[in-house]
């Protein structure tokens, strides 16, 4: 049955940052397509598009144990407040180099690292406040409604870069993210303090290394958790095909910046279509077989976009990547969420960062490794059949992800 109204976005803090973050969001997709554009524009290298995963992946590695400790240790409002704005501040940089005319890769490359190592600490406290802003039985929902967010904001982000490059200046699709971050920073400021009880400052972590690695620990004694990152990392790391959208645009399709733009935001087309219909439809019940399944669709549309030769047969492929991977980001988010207790949910997310993060971005270096060698269209196309051989791999390693459903989720929730 159909709601009217997501109950998520019933509870006005929730609703606040996901309005701020909307636009926020929006921007940063805006700034995503623009350094690649940038790069390749720079360089007319598919060798140094790989290198933009490699500026993002670092930090992942490098900080995700500190960023999940921060955001179990400290207030989560405060700490996005701090990234939000450094990340703003960043973003005016990067806008003035565009301005200026430079015509070397590497301070572009050094701004998306930092940019990028910000962003580190930001996700797992952004993810980690979200159970604490709504009621338990909400959860699933506010998950489908920041996919919703998400993915629109993927859509509007990277449509805009293309418009704004090719009309304006690359300088522009910088300092319009750079005012994006202004509304996160004032629905945050808006946002009513929580103060935390007795029991969460008990349970808040110490700053040291064992405190830091506890995130390591939990996911690696909690098998479907860890099989669940395993399924995203490997996939997205074989599919990613996002690093390549430049040369299809340019050498493949031949639609120039604009038409860049909506093949960038073509996944997200999708994404938007999918979670909007499952934010307003009762919850899946055999998660389990549907994570799997629409993880091995996305390895199937990646391989159809890979033999695309015209620009809409690409667009509507890239589209259903977007479905398939809208349904298994709400499924995976559910069931990491649900089997955390509070005090390690920033540190699970910092591990999830890893494979959420780490897989596409390592994924966008081989891909822009092989495309280099072999051509773009035998990298998209490859990347998808070692997906779909990574999917039957993690289900028959983990045949306890492919059974879970509302049964298990239950008895995941009685136990918390």
């Amino acid at each position: 049955m159909f709601t009217s109204i997501p109950p998520a976005l019933r509870h006005r803090d929730f609703r606040l940052l996901w309005l701020g973050l909307f636009v926020s969001v929006s921007g940063n997709m805006m700034q995503s397509a623009a350094i690649s554009w940038h790069i390749y524009d720079i360089t007319n290298s598919a060798f140094a598009l790989s290198f933009i995963g490699l500026t993002r992946v670092i930090p992942i590695f490098i900080f995700s144990p500190l960023s999940g400790l921060a955001a179990d240790r400290f207030d989560r409002r405060k700490v996005i407040l701090f990234t939000q704005t450094c990340m703003m501040i960043n973003a005016i940089i990067l806008g003035v180099a565009a301005f200026s005319g430079i015509k070397l890769a590497l301070p572009i490359y050094l701004l998306a690292a930092v940019s990028a190592s910000f962003g580190v600490f930001d996700a797992p406290a952004r993810q980690a406040m979200v159970p604490s802003l709504v009621p338990r039985e909400d959860l699933p929902n506010a998950f489908s409604v920041n996919s919703i967010m998400f993915q629109t904001a993927s859509v509007i982000g990277p449509a805009m870069a293309g418009i704004v490059i090719g009309r304006v200046g690359l300088h522009w699709a910088y300092w319009f993210n750079a005012l994006s971050y202004i509304t996160v920073i004032i629905a945050l400021l808006a946002m009513k303090p929580r103060p935390q009880t007795h029991e969460e400052k008990e349970k808040r972590p110490e700053i040291s290394v064992a405190a830091a690695v506890e995130g390591f620990k939990f996911v690696r004694r909690e098998p479907l958790i860890l099989s669940s990152m395993l399924l995203d990392f490997f996939a997205t790391f074989f599919s990613s095909a996002t690093v390549l959208l430049p040369i299809y645009a340019k050498d493949i399709l031949h639609v120039g910046a604009e038409g860049y733009g909506w093949l960038y935001a073509a996944e997200a087309v999708g994404a938007a279509a999918a979670a909007m219909t499952m934010t307003f439809m009762p919850r899946i019940k055999r998660q389990g077989q549907t994570l799997i399944i629409a993880v091995f669709i996305y390895g199937i549309a990646t391989i159809l976009f890979g033999l695309s030769a015209v620009f809409i047969s690409a667009f509507f492929a890239l589209a259903l990547t977007g479905v398939a991977d809208a349904i298994s980001t709400v499924i995976r988010n559910t069931i990491r969420q649900l089997a955390t207790p509070d005090h390690l949910r920033g540190r699970m997310v910092s591990v999830n960062m890893i494979f959420f993060q780490g897989g596409p971005q390592l994924g966008n270096i081989e891909a822009g490794l092989v495309a280099q060698w072999l051509g773009a269209p035998f990298s998209v196309i490859s990347g998808g059949v070692g997906c779909m051989i990574a999917v039957i791999w993690v289900a028959r390693r983990w045949p306890h992800l492919w059974k879970y459903g509302n049964e298990m989720e239950q008895k995941a929730v009685a136990t918390d």
